[in-house]
């Protein structure tokens, strides 16, 4: 059995309005962590569009935030079709809408937004995570890196990569168990002088390989750049847009989504918060040895804290029922908004290192602590 996920590097347009979204939130957010955000981005081709609404005491310079954004990313010069210092920036930022900041600025905090947010937890790598999206983002970190240092100077900021782990005999949410890499797929942006017979055996060398280890083997198939030449990449060959990347902020398409985006948004939006709780959750349950494998659904109705629904899917692998599993977590974990953002300590400015790489199975964020799976190994195994 096959199954692939893929990930895109910082210079993706997507990525790249991803960023600029948490980077406006972040510099609000240090000023005044109270701020309601919902800020998104687009871009093409010399232009920035910054939209959205914000209920704040503090002030953003937007176009400026912007512009140091892309410049860091590296579209620093005209010759890649998209510079920071010459591209237009315009914004078009609202009041958020007070029948929505009535509502979640109630007693008892009541969620931003209706909606259901997933999370999920496998025992399959250390981090908990499913292996395809793990190592395909552990590439496309890999591959900004090796630009950035000037490993392979030929680079240039857009790419995407793709990783296909065979599974053995089995549901991917099941009893399956990962065996190898079948197939990686790297579409790098390029200098337009480098040959891609070149550009394959560097990848192979300096990417491939040390990012992927031993799960390669001689049979693993590599294509690089398929269609032929990327010289041509970044907004001016593609539209970017924030929140279209939601599968690759997640868990690769193993689990479920509920289909919002988190980049641009504040804790008070449950798209966001809920998402990073449900993780939690799940993380926990695995790691506490409740499931090896566990999706947690949490729904919100706008303006009410207490969620309209809990469910939690083991998929068969606990000896708990999902009904079980379901009242131990609205015993032990916090899942009213505000509960939420004290316990994962949500309004502090640490958004923009989300936005690439994935929001999950990176230890640094607060949703990735293991605080209770002691707790619930104690207490039920």
């Amino acid at each position: 059995m096959l199954f692939t996920s893929e990930s895109v590097t910082k210079g993706h347009p997507d990525k790249v309005c991803d960023q600029i979204s948490d980077a406006i939130l972040d510099n609000l957010l240090e000023k005044d962590p109270e701020s309601h955000v919902a800020v998104e981005c687009a871009v093409k081709s010399g232009l920035v569009f910054i939209f959205g609404e914000i209920s704040t005491e503090a002030w953003c310079n937007t176009e400026k935030v912007a512009r140091d954004v892309i410049r860091k990313i590296g579209y620093n010069s005209s010759e890649l079709g998209f510079d920071y210092r010459t591209c237009g920036v315009i914004s078009s930022i609202s009041e958020q809408s007070r029948e929505i900041a009535k509502g979640v600025g109630k007693k008892e905090q009541g969620a931003g937004d209706q909606g259901m947010m997933f999370g999920y937890a496998s025992n399959e790598t250390p981090e908990y995570m499913p292996l395809p999206i793990t190592l395909a983002n552990k590439m496309a970190r890999k591959l900004a890196k090796v630009r950035e240092q000037d490993i392979l100077s030929f680079l240039r900021p857009d790419g995407k990569t793709q990783v296909t782990v065979e599974y053995d005999n089995g549901d991917i949410n099941g009893s399956a168990k990962p065996k190898r890499v079948d197939t990686v797929v790297v579409s790098a942006q390029h200098d337009p002088k480098i040959k891609q017979e070149e550009l394959k055996k560097s990848l192979w060398k300096e990417l491939v390989l040390p990012s992927l280890g031993d799960w390669v083997d001689e049979k693993t198939k590599f294509l690089c750049n398929p269609a032929g030449s990327f010289a041509l990449g970044g907004p001016v060959a593609d539209s970017g847009l924030t929140g279209r990347k939601i599968i690759v902020d997640t868990y690769g398409g193993v689990c479920a989504h509920g289909g919002g985006c988190f980049s641009g948004k504040d804790a008070s939006k449950v798209d966001r918060s809920g998402a990073y709780v449900a993780r939690y959750i799940a993380k926990n349950l695995v790691a506490g040895g409740l499931a090896e494998k566990c999706q947690v659904q949490i729904a919100y109705a706008i303006g009410v804290a207490k969620p309209v629904s809990v469910y939690v899917n083991s998929f068969g692998t606990s000896k708990f029922s999902n009904l079980e599993l379901q009242k131990i977590v609205q015993e032990y974990f916090p899942l009213k908004p505000a509960e939420i953002i004290k316990k994962l300590d949500l309004k502090k400015p640490i958004f923009k290192k989300t936005a690439v790489g994935g929001h999950f199975g990176r230890k640094s964020f607060s949703w990735e602590q293991l605080d209770l799976a002691p707790v619930l190994q104690k207490k039920y195994l």
